[in-house]
């Protein structure tokens, strides 16, 4: 099992930005798909960004063109750039593999608050 924490979150302007981590407590080289999580208050997790070993991306249509996952191996670490912030990306974000996600195995999350 790898532990995963996720760090970065805050309370930012709308407009603003933010870059969020997550840092595995083993390598991630053998781990093909990496994702970020979100859930707003009252509302259900949703998935809104994936990586795969290769690079690959993808995103939920809602935050496309405005976040960036990436990752880098060396470190051990998945990472969420979120640029030009709305309020109805309030939310507390997770990372997580599609396997403990389905086991619903979370970390504690980071908050992100986009507020004026």
């Amino acid at each position: 099992q790898v532990q995963l924490v996720e760090s970065g979150g805050g309370l930012v302007q709308p407009g603003g930005s933010l870059r969020l981590s997550c840092a595995a407590s083993r390598s991630i080289s053998t781990i093909n798909i990496m994702r970020w999580y979100r859930q707003a208050p009252g509302k259900q997790r949703e998935l809104i960004a994936t990586i795969t070993s290769g690079g690959y991306t993808t995103y939920v249509d809602s935050v496309k063109g405005r976040f960036t996952i990436s990752r880098d191996s060396a470190k051990n670490t998945v990472y969420l750039q979120m640029n030009s912030l709305r309020p109805e990306d309030t939310a507390v974000y997770y990372c997580n593999t599609p396997f403990w996600a389905s086991q619903d195995s979370w970390g504690q999350g980071t908050q992100v608050t986009v507020s004026s």
